[in-house]
């Protein structure tokens, strides 16, 4: 866990290189600042998504007890996968300053491409979690992480169909969904059931039931 928090403070971290001083005239240095607001944005968004992979993550390892290979190996998954989370933001912030169409249709199909494969090794942490209710503590339902699953895959069908909607449509409608995923993942940063009533559709507190139960 300390491993994974050190990684994605790391990333947090160097998500500032990307804010440098603009070349500027004497006197046309608040002009240079206003205009790189796609910089700013692409921070913001990075930062929020990253912090959000990071409640989700802890949420995660506080129901788990003891880590083996398959895990260690689906945990580094969402690192590797995470760690890029900075790179499409700030190609989509790019494209919006040069204001080109075509580019920002490829831009939002990184971004698709890149938070799909994120969910996609959520999945995979899900699931082997799931095959494995022995790795997690006494107090977890057996079937908590298979109730998780349903939630990453949400990610890679709404990233991918967010992609396909911005590459044909327009890539502003690609723009609202990866803005809503990580407000969704926010909410149930402690799974559906945690969430809030609107989204767990009742008040039950089952991952606390004894295992097996």
């Amino acid at each position: 866990m300390a491993f994974s928090d050190a990684i994605i403070a790391i990333v947090i971290t160097l998500l500032v290189l990307d804010l440098r001083p603009p070349d500027s005239k004497p006197g046309g240095l608040l002009a240079a600042l206003l205009g790189e607001w796609p910089t700013y944005l692409a921070y913001a968004a990075s930062y929020i998504y990253l912090a959000v992979i990071w409640l989700n993550h802890k949420a995660a390892f506080a129901r788990i007890q003891e880590m083996d290979r398959g895990l260690q190996w689906a945990n580094l998954g969402i690192l590797a996968t995470l760690a890029l989370v900075p790179w499409p933001t700030a190609v989509i912030a790019e494209t919006a300053r040069t204001g080109n169409l075509a580019d920002e249709r490829v831009a939002v199909g990184l971004y698709a491409i890149i938070g799909a494969l994120l969910c996609l090794s959520w999945l995979v942490f899900f699931s082997h979690l799931a095959r494995h209710p022995d790795l997690t503590k006494e107090e977890v339902d057996d079937s908590y992480f298979a109730r998780e699953r349903p939630r990453a895959l949400v990610g890679v069908v709404l990233y991918l169909a967010a992609g396909t909607a911005g590459v044909l449509i327009n890539p502003l409608v690609a723009s609202v969904i990866f803005l809503l995923l990580p407000a969704f993942y926010g909410l149930t940063s402690h799974g559906i059931d945690q969430g809030p009533a609107l989204l767990r559709g009742g008040d039950h507190d089952s991952d606390n039931s004894p295992k097996g139960g």
